[in-house]
This record gives C-alpha cells, sequence and structure tokens, in this order.
C-alpha cells in the first residue's frame, strides 16, 4: 500500500483512539511552523459535504481552531445543541454530540489538533481528557517540523 501524503500513521492512530474513546468521528490537523491554517491530515467519520470546510480551519475559528489558540483542550457536551459558538455550524452535520478537540504540541509550540466526537451527549472527564492529550502527544513525531 502507497501512503504519498503520509497519512497512514494518522489514520491508523484514529482508528485506535475511535475505538478507545468509543467516538465515529475522529480528525487530526497539522499546523504548520509560521500558518494560521489548520491542514486537515486525516479524518474519519466526515461527512463528504462538509470535507472542504474541514480541510482548512484558521487558528481561532471552531473547536480545533480554538483548541490550537487556547493551547488547552476545548470540548461540548452536546454539539447539536451547543449555543456557545465553540463550533462552527457545519460541525453539526457530522452527527456528534459529545466532541472534544486537544491540541498537539512539539517542544511547546502548537503542531496540530486531535478531534473527536460521539454520537451521544458527553462531558469528558478529566482521565479522558488526560488520555488523549498523551495521546496527542504521541502522534508529534508525525507532526514536528521537520
Amino acid at each position: 500500500m502507497t501512503d504519498p501524503q503520509g497519512n497512514l500513521p494518522f489514520l491508523v492512530a484514529l482508528d485506535v483512539i475511535l475505538a478507545a474513546t468509543e467516538c465515529s468521528v475522529g480528525t487530526i490537523h497539522a499546523l504548520p511552523s509560521g500558518s494560521s491554517l489548520l491542514e486537515l491530515r486525516a479524518q474519519r467519520g466526515i461527512p463528504e459535504t462538509i470535507l472542504d470546510r474541514v480541510a482548512r480551519v484558521p487558528v481561532g475559528k471552531g473547536m480545533a481552531g480554538l483548541a490550537a489558540e487556547r493551547r488547552e483542550p476545548v470540548q461540548v457536551c452536546n454539539l447539536q445543541t451547543d449555543s456557545s459558538g465553540v463550533a462552527r455550524p457545519d460541525a453539526r452535520q457530522t452527527g456528534s454530540r459529545g466532541s472534544i478537540a486537544v491540541p498537539i504540541f512539539h517542544q511547546g509550540t502548537v503542531c496540530g489538533v486531535l478531534g473527536v466526537g460521539r454520537s451521544d451527549e458527553h462531558e469528558f472527564s478529566e482521565a479522558e481528557k488526560t488520555l488523549l492529550v498523551r495521546v496527542a502527544a504521541a502522534l508529534t513525531v508525525h507532526l514536528r517540523p521537520a
């Protein structure tokens, strides 16, 4: 199997993460050095109709962008009914309810964001957040600048 874009490690990681967290939707975005746009490297469960809108996410916009900007996890208990403005309206099309985005760091700098969503309402516990932060740290090897 060839993987010219180098996304296979991210797809494998997403499959494991989604199974472990009982989530059905997941994304991994990279944040190239000097850029203000997160770039989608891998996804599972994102509808084709919104794929182009999640392909590039400005830092500070949507859950992934806010996680990158704030340098901390951002979550909503029910994406379908959330009115906080944290998530973009298109995000509802994923069907997710409980959702979280976790920044990925390399040497103290945000280099990407891991996002997952469940089909049920869910507030991620401190233990779940800690697990996702650790998993995100393990992805750094594939996202760090060359």
